[in-house]
């Protein structure tokens, strides 16, 4: 079974999220690595298309995090970009990948 998480704290001034898992383990992203990994089709390729590596700015933060479900969050950064959904699999990946 998959980890969730018991605790999201968006740390603005770091810009940085912190997820705490319910098997204890805990992962900061910063904003800037979420942005680059957005789990969108405009950053991870439509269809067959490659993905796109967009430019991002170190200094990009999160303004907003809405639930979704029992099974994600939509994050929105300060660019304008919303549209990738990070379901709690999804982000434990990149943190299990990224150490």
């Amino acid at each position: 079974m998959m980890p969730t998480p018991t605790e999201i704290k968006l740390l603005q001034k770091q810009r940085t999220l912190s997820i705490k898992f319910d098997d204890g383990v805990e992962f900061a992203f910063t904003c800037e690595f979420l942005r680059r990994n957005s789990p969108s089709a405009e950053v991870q390729g439509h269809g067959r298309q490659k993905p796109i590596l967009p430019v991002i700015d170190p200094n990009i933060n999160i303004i907003q995090i809405e639930p979704v479900g029992n099974y994600a969050v939509k994050l929105y950064f300060d660019d304008g970009h919303q549209s990738g959904l990070f379901s709690w699999s999804y982000l434990y990946s990149l943190g299990k990948n990224a150490a």
